[in-house]
């Protein structure tokens, strides 16, 4: 855009919590912006989709994990600006699903305490989100 101003880009994000209170992190995979860096599961929001159906569409595409709109709870969101777009990206808060978690796109996951988040690099828009979720757990 020749005006300054960047494209705004809708990612939904999800804090899967397992019965321990652990939080399920992603690894980006090489290839792939940000590569290395660990992310809260969750995707582009398409054309006509809504933030709750992209997490479960992204969530068995990415770690075989299936859940419905109604366990799906709003947390926080986070807004970024990054070189080329602005990142908008509500993060939800899971605890009921169905499945065992797993890298389907070979991808590393794991489950981490909320305390040791921060042990794990991120992506900058993902940092914020998370003393709302120590806050919450």
């Amino acid at each position: 855009m020749s005006d300054g101003k960047k494209p705004i880009l809708l990612v939904a994000a999800c804090a899967l919590i397992d019965s321990d209170g652990r939080i399920l992190l992603a690894q980006r995979p090489e290839g792939k912006s940000l590569a290395g860096l660990w992310e809260f599961p969750g995707g582009k929001v398409e054309p006509g989709e809504t933030p709750e159906e992209t997490l479960i569409r992204e969530m068995e595409e990415e770690i075989g994990i299936t859940t419905k709109v109604a366990c799906l709870a709003p947390l926080t969101f986070a807004s970024h600006t990054y070189e080329t777009f602005h990142l908008l990206m509500p993060l939800f808060v899971c605890r009921r699903y169905e499945g065992i978690a797993h890298g389907k796109e070979g991808q590393a996951i794991k489950w981490v305490r909320p305390q040791a988040l921060r042990d794990y690099p991120m992506p900058p828009a993902d940092e914020p989100l998370i003393p709302f979720l120590q806050d919450l757990l």
